[in-house]
């Protein structure tokens, strides 16, 4: 069977393209076709109530900056370096490294199956949302190099990962970690252990082959990038500049915002066909995990949103009620989505128009009350149409 090979720097533009992961590709709300009018007005009576009620949230005219000295701004973009970016990559890299553990323990006479598959199952889960949660990171190393690509190929629209990963298998019997490097990002990372793990209900010889060398090569990815923010955060997250900067804290709150928007298109709106045609499947179809890793970017934003570092910059500004809102309109969202089933697709209709608003609802509350109260911009990506 032919191998799937490819000009690794051609392959990794080609994946960006098909993968939909940049936010400037999603379209924006008043990009919709006249015919998906119908289902966005049922978004639209949805949020009527919540709009009413917090009328101001939606407006920016009379949002007044909090002052914050360059000393502050220095203060903060350590701790976030420190304890959110940094242990969120730590997190990806040691679950995956224990996954490779856990394959070369089970691994060792095939085929796996029962308890033993079901551990690797239950880790490669526990992998999904680390790297879940480290996906609020949306610049630097991970994604200058594309190697988020190779870690997380989603939106995978077109299902090449599935067919991709049986074929690689059933091409390469005793695949390498040195081999599957020459592969493209389609056939690495999450997505690809997913489909090993959870396709077949017993791993052959073959199968167990690609599962150690996928993780043991996730995780040196990964381990790199982490070594990468240890030895370079300063630069990296422009900790030593002011907010005139288009990094620090622009950068910082932009990516977070990124990470909203591209869940509520990509994970919730765009494959259960919301406000137009169903295009691409949720996170962890295969594993039937889309809550859980929906779930995962909630958390992470609910502790990026109202860390107390954060929280202390903006209760400065005596009548500052973002904070409230955002921990409000987060455990809203929070607890609609601990309701549904876990594959977010055999929710009712209703629930899954309601979880669509509610992260609308984040989104407007980001933009519209966070990022003005912090003296900064909404960045030039942002293409949510609210």
């Amino acid at each position: 069977m032919k191998k799937n090979k490819a000009n690794p720097a051609l392959v990794m533009v080609l994946s960006a393209l098909s993968a939909g992961l940049l936010i400037s590709c999603v379209k924006p709300a008043d990009e919709k076709q006249a015919t998906d009018n119908d289902s966005q007005k049922v978004v639209e009576e949805n949020s009527a109530t919540a709009d009413a009620t917090d009328a101001n949230a939606s407006s920016t005219a009379a949002v007044i900056p909090v002052e914050i000295s360059a000393e502050t701004e220095k203060t903060y973009l350590t701790h976030v370096a420190d304890d959110l970016i940094i242990p969120a990559y730590a997190d990806a890299a040691k679950q995956s490294t224990l996954l490779h553990e856990l394959a070369t323990k089970h691994c060792q006479q095939a085929p796996v199956s029962g308890i033993e598959l079901q551990v690797l199952r239950d880790q490669w889960l526990v992998l999904a949302r680390a790297w879940a949660s480290a996906e609020m990171i949306n610049f630097g190393p991970a994604s200058e190099s594309m190697s988020n690509l190779y870690i997380n190929y989603y939106p995978d629209e077109r299902g090449l990962v599935h067919n991709g990963v049986a074929d690689l298998i059933a091409a390469n019997p005793n695949l390498t970690k040195e081999q599957l490097a020459d592969e493209s990002a389609i056939v690495q990372g999450v997505p690809g252990l997913e489909e090993a793990l959870y396709a077949n209900e017993s791993l052959n010889a073959a199968q167990c082959a690609y599962v150690l060398s996928a993780s043991s090569a996730l995780s040196a990815r990964l381990t790199a990038i982490e070594n990468n923010w240890q030895n370079n955060a300063t630069e990296l997250l422009a900790i030593h500049r002011t907010a005139d900067s288009d990094q620090g804290l622009n950068q910082w709150f932009n990516s977070l915002l990124s990470m909203i928007e591209t869940t509520k298109a990509s994970a919730i709106d765009q494959p259960l066909g919301l406000t137009g045609t169903a295009k691409g499947h949720v996170p962890a179809a295969t594993a039937g995990q889309s809550r859980a890793i929906i779930n995962a970017k909630l958390a992470t934003l609910n502790k990026a949103l109202t860390d107390p570092v954060l929280s202390a910059i903006l209760n400065s500004k005596e009548e500052s009620v973002v904070g409230n809102n955002l921990s409000t309109a987060l455990a809203q969202t929070t607890t609609l989505l601990a309701q549904m089933p876990e594959d977010i697709t055999q929710a009712d209709k209703a629930d899954q128009q309601q979880l669509l608003e509610q992260m609308a609802e984040i989104t407007r509350v980001i933009k519209r009350q966070l990022i003005p109260t912090l003296g900064i911009r909404v960045g030039f990506n942002s293409t949510d149409g609210d």
